[in-house]
């Protein structure tokens, strides 16, 4: 596992999909967009940022994610260090990550700045401590000694990647969530509400961006 890499193909307007998934890395419809109503507002963010304040995430993808947080962590005018520690069996490589990144003009700088980087599996930059965990998170998870107070569950879909939806798995994320902690993930199919609220978690069921009905945000009680 610890040598698998993405297998990925470009689509018309420069969208990454994963042949291994048969599904796209980020929405077709506007991928910045989604990360930030999905999993910035659906954890309350950037309100509840903190010095010190956790983001964990199940599936690094292109990295995406993380750039949002980090511009939103700055244009909130925060000061202190975010921690952002990602789950990723399949990372991609250094070049396919810029390429990708790089069609989000709305970004600014970020991509560029964050650039040399990649594919770094940890970080330390002004503000930021960046850990990327390879390999299964049915294994890497409950091995982790964290604890996040805000998770982006941000697996390919359910029905193509049931693994990274597993009942099991979702136990782990609540088992390393912070009192009064969060998820947030775009899908709300049943299973995978189920299994957070088997796990502990209270479930919502959201109006989900764009095209999809609904999302789904949790929270770990106090």
């Amino acid at each position: 596992m610890q040598d698998q890499r993405a297998e990925l193909e470009w689509r018309e307007g420069g969208i990454p999909v994963s042949t291994r998934f048969d599904d796209p890395y980020f929405s077709l419809e506007n991928g910045l967009a989604e990360t930030n109503y999905v999993f910035l507002n659906g954890n309350t963010l950037p309100d509840r940022f903190c010095d010190g304040f956790h983001i964990a995430e199940l599936g690094f993808g292109t990295g995406l994610n993380l750039l949002a947080a980090v511009k939103a962590w700055r244009d909130s005018g925060q000061t202190g260090t975010l921690n952002f520690t990602t789950f990723e069996a399949y990372p991609m490589t250094g070049p396919e990550m810029i390429r990708a990144q790089e069609a989000f003009h709305e970004l600014g700088a970020l991509p560029q700045e964050f650039a040399p980087h990649w594919p770094a599996k940890r970080l330390s930059l002004p503000g930021l401590e960046f850990r990327m965990i390879v390999g299964d998170a049915r294994q890497t998870l409950p091995a982790w000694d964290g604890v996040a107070d805000a998770w982006f569950l941000d697996g390919f879909s359910p029905a193509k990647n049931p693994e990274l939806w597993d009942p099991a798995l979702m136990q782990a994320v609540h088992d390393h969530t912070a009192p009064g902690g969060t998820a947030a993930t775009y899908t709300a199919a049943g299973f995978v509400r189920r299994g957070l609220a088997d796990a502990g978690f209270e479930v919502e069921r959201r109006t989900g961006y764009g095209r999809k009905r609904h999302m789904t945000v949790a929270q770990r009680s106090s």
